[in-house]
């Protein structure tokens, strides 16, 4: 009888507290869903030079940003965001983010009229992946719209 009255190791007397490790054993687990390593050998990669920053872009082929870079995030303010120099530090950011994913071979798009656009491109050149194709999406202005009439007095 004696054997009935005491207490086994897994079970609690009535009123006492579960010690704080009992809980963690009874609750299960939230585990993170692990991205999907992604493993491409060509890109496409979008220049966009404005006056004031210069932003690139590595894309899938279909579209599907993998990774990206600017002259901002890479730590210029201000002026020096529009500079060469600080595209070219951009494009080489991104483009290293992208070597880590197998990037071999990439479909260059430029747009814009920023002061970074022939760096950017010499940046592109010099790290070390191909260029397959380079091609110029800069809008081309058509003159704007029509102008009003000539005022009769």
């Amino acid at each position: 009888m004696a054997e009935d009255t005491k207490k086994s190791e897994g079970e609690k007397a009535p009123g006492e507290k579960a010690p704080a490790d009992a809980s963690a054993e009874t609750m299960p687990k939230k585990r993170k869903k692990k991205a999907k390593k992604r493993s491409l050998t060509e890109a496409n990669v979008a220049i966009h030079a404005s006056y004031n920053n210069t932003i690139v872009t590595v894309t899938e082929r279909n579209g599907n940003v993998v990774c990206w870079a600017s002259a901002g995030a890479c730590g210029f303010k201000g002026t020096r965001k529009a500079t060469p120099y600080a595209a070219s530090v951009a494009v080489e950011n991104a483009l290293n983010k992208a070597k880590l994913l197998g990037v071999e071979h990439v479909h260059v798009s430029i747009k814009g009229i920023g002061s970074g656009r022939d760096q950017a491109l010499r940046a592109i050149s010099a790290s070390g992946v191909s260029i397959e194709s380079i091609a110029d999406r800069t809008a081309i202005s058509h003159g704007g719209c029509r102008p009003p009439k000539a005022r009769r007095v």
